[in-house]
């Protein structure tokens, strides 16, 4: 399940996912929320925390992921990943290079220096 993260500003798409994840989880909440956030200010922070392994989302959840990706390319501002895991935080940081805006991976204890972040 994906949920929104509340108490961050108006121009950041937050997201906490757990458990199993889905294709409905970016049908009903994140591409929602992305757009609301692109349609009022042009640009989107964008704040995922993984709270549940990679392995938990489905074939759909990730095909949605990658859409989103695409559809939004030049207008994510900041991405921020937050996980358990080393690896994603390193794989965050390396491949947001890649993209435009500013990329960054945090590790699970540092969610507030990731909210934060995307925050500013």
């Amino acid at each position: 399940m994906i949920e929104i993260i509340e108490g961050l500003p108006e121009n950041v798409a937050a997201f906490k996912a757990t458990g199993n994840i889905s294709e409905i989880d970016y049908d009903n909440v994140v591409n929602p929320k992305v757009e609301r956030v692109y349609k009022n200010f042009g640009k989107i922070n964008y704040l995922l925390v993984l709270d549940t392994p990679l392995k938990n989302y489905s074939t759909g959840a990730w095909i949605k992921d990658v859409i989103l990706g695409f559809v939004y390319f030049t207008e994510w501002r900041k991405i921020a990943i937050v996980s358990h895991g080393k690896g994603v935080k390193d794989f965050t940081n390396f491949f947001g290079k890649l993209i435009p805006g500013k990329t960054r991976g945090f590790l699970s204890d540092e969610v507030e220096a990731a909210k934060e972040w995307i925050s500013q």
